[in-house]
């Protein structure tokens, strides 16, 4: 009985007991006996090595955006314009940084060839447009602007625009005390007309004809060739700093931005008189048929446009030349040749001796200019054609060329059946063209008038010829020139129109005079719509046919009687 009494107590309490010890361990009050582990059995078996984990690579973290953008003081206006449209336009990608060592980006002027371009603004030294100075030595720029006055135009200030000086200031340092005067650019170029003689600096871009343009060390921007490097007033603006951010940059500004892209540049030449017969085709004859351009091929051959006024027609039964004294003209057809060789691109049809030999010869000469796709206007196969403009595309430029002949005689105007030059009165010009060129400009079409005027051998034109002329400037011409006069003429401006009242002969024998054989050929340049400016070109006629460049003391006289002439 007693055993068994034992037995249930075990079965029993001994359970509750290890219970209640459990719970006094996890309470922390009653310590419990460390317990033997009973001995796990390793499987008998080689255990898999665990391979090292990988180290995760640490990347460079990509830069958020906007970055911080760092624009100097000084950059053109223009640029400049385009940067503060840029940071308003694009604030999710740049903002503006107030000091170089906090940019992620820094604009500079005048960059470190490493640094990527962004732009380049290039200035002209210019002076009035009845200036005699053609060239100026970049030392005596220098000099003038540090206060040591050297030059054609020592003493007098250098005249530009407070921007265009703080510009400057960046490359060339701050100005020595006088050296430039400053001026709202709207008010440069009368000071300058007003304070002659004057000279200036100005952006490309605000270039217009009465200006000069002067040379410096022999270089023009006015020159589509030009080579930056050589030119001293051409400004780089460069940018350096985070890579990624300067590829965004460039890639927001569109590209490099400048205020000279030559693709916006076009060249047009403008002539006066050629008359391929008489002793200049015996000189032709004798030496060759291209000799009468040996000497200014490269002047009439660079231009985009060439122009040219031949108030003689080809004739198959042209005698050979003969008698200085003749009035009665005509070609032989192979001297189309020189026109040629200097790739001519429109030829002017408004000469007084286009029927000296009659109508099959004028009617031969409309068929080779034909056949070599030579335009031609001014005259043509029958009065209609022969008042029509004739337009010419160069870049972003077009071009529309009409012109008359109001010196006559009758006999040498076209009629409806016959050709002819375009006949026109005096005084009434500006009345019969005015449409059309009010027609051309409504088209984005530049117009260009040119006349076969009264010949008088004087510089300065007649009252008429002034009232004719300006009053085709009044209506819309870009350009109108003389292409009459056998001696140079003056000039004028009106409303922004450059007038040439006679540039002188281009071929033509005529070596009686100084005067006659003085000649002007006009190189005009226009830039993204405009007319900008126009060079002088000045040659002597040799040989009764073969103009040559003039010597500085020939160009000085020529310049000096034809500006008097124009009241300047």
């Amino acid at each position: 009985m007693k055993e068994a009494l034992r037995r249930l107590i075990c079965l029993i309490v001994l359970p509750l007991l290890g219970l209640i010890a459990a719970l006094v361990v996890a309470c922390g009050s009653v310590a419990v006996p460390e317990v033997t582990p009973t001995p796990t059995r390793t499987p008998r078996k080689t255990a898999t090595p665990v391979p090292s984990p990988t180290p995760t690579p640490t990347l460079t973290p990509t830069p958020a955006w906007p970055v911080s953008l760092f624009v100097p003081p000084g950059l053109p206006p223009a640029f400049a314009r385009a940067i503060g449209e840029l940071l308003e336009n694009h604030s999710d990608l740049f903002i503006p940084a107030s000091a170089p060592e906090d940019a992620d980006i820094e604009l500079k002027l005048s960059p470190d060839p490493e640094n990527v371009l962004l732009g380049g603004w290039t200035y002209a030294l210019v002076a009035p447009f009845p200036t005699l100075t053609d060239d100026v030595a970049w030392s005596d720029v220098l000099s003038c602007w540090q206060g040591n006055p050297s030059g054609p135009f020592a003493g007098r200030p250098l005249l530009m625009s407070p921007e265009t000086a703080m510009t400057l200031a960046v490359l060339l340092g701050e100005p020595a005390p006088g050296a430039i005067e400053l001026l709202p650019a709207g008010e440069l170029l009368p000071r300058a007309w007003e304070t002659r003689p004057s000279w200036g600096i100005v952006p490309f871009e605000q270039l217009e004809p009465r200006w000069k343009v002067l040379y410096i060390d022999g270089v023009s921007p006015l020159d589509r060739r030009l080579e930056a490097e050589p030119y001293p007033l051409t400004v780089r603006i460069g940018a350096s700093g985070l890579e990624r951010g300067v590829l965004r940059l460039e890639e927001a500004l569109g590209g490099y931005l400048t205020n000279r892209d030559v693709n916006k540049m076009s060249v047009v030449v403008m002539t006066g008189v050629t008359a391929l017969t008489r002793a200049t085709a015996m000189r032709m004859n004798r030496n060759g048929i291209t000799y009468p351009a040996e000497d200014i091929h490269s002047w009439l051959l660079d231009a985009d446009i060439t122009h040219i006024s031949n108030e003689v027609s080809f004739a198959e039964d042209c005698p050979p030349p003969g008698d200085y004294y003749t009035m009665v003209f005509c070609s032989d057809p192979d001297y189309i040749q020189l026109l040629e060789e200097i790739d001519v691109d429109v030829v002017e049809l408004t000469g007084n001796h286009l029927l000296d030999w009659g109508v099959e010869a004028m009617q031969l000469s409309l068929r080779m200019y034909e056949e070599r796709g030579i335009p031609y206007y001014g005259g043509g196969w029958n009065v209609e054609q022969a008042l029509r403009p004739v337009t010419l595309t160069h870049g972003v430029h077009t071009f529309g060329f009409l012109g008359c002949n109001p010196a006559g005689p009758r006999s040498d105007w076209a009629t409806e059946e016959l050709p002819g030059s375009a006949p026109c009165n005096f005084g009434y010009i500006a009345e019969q063209l005015g449409p059309q060129i009010r027609a051309l400009r409504e088209r984005g079409i530049i117009p260009i008038v040119t006349l076969q005027y009264l010949e008088t051998y004087s510089y300065e034109p007649t009252g008429q010829q002034r009232a004719d002329f300006r009053a085709l400037a009044e209506a819309g011409a870009a350009i109108v020139s003389g292409s009459q006069a056998h001696q140079p003429q003056g000039f004028d401006f009106v409303n922004g129109t450059f007038i040439h009242y006679g540039l002188g002969n281009l071929f033509f024998d005529q070596m009686q005079s100084l005067e006659t054989r003085q000649q002007f050929i006009d190189r005009h340049v226009f830039y993204d719509g405009r007319h900008i400016s126009t060079e002088l070109l000045t040659a002597m006629l040799e040989d009764y046919s073969r103009p040559r460049p003039m010597t500085q003391q020939e160009r000085a006289a020529l310049l000096s009687a034809a500006f008097a002439a124009s009241g300047w």
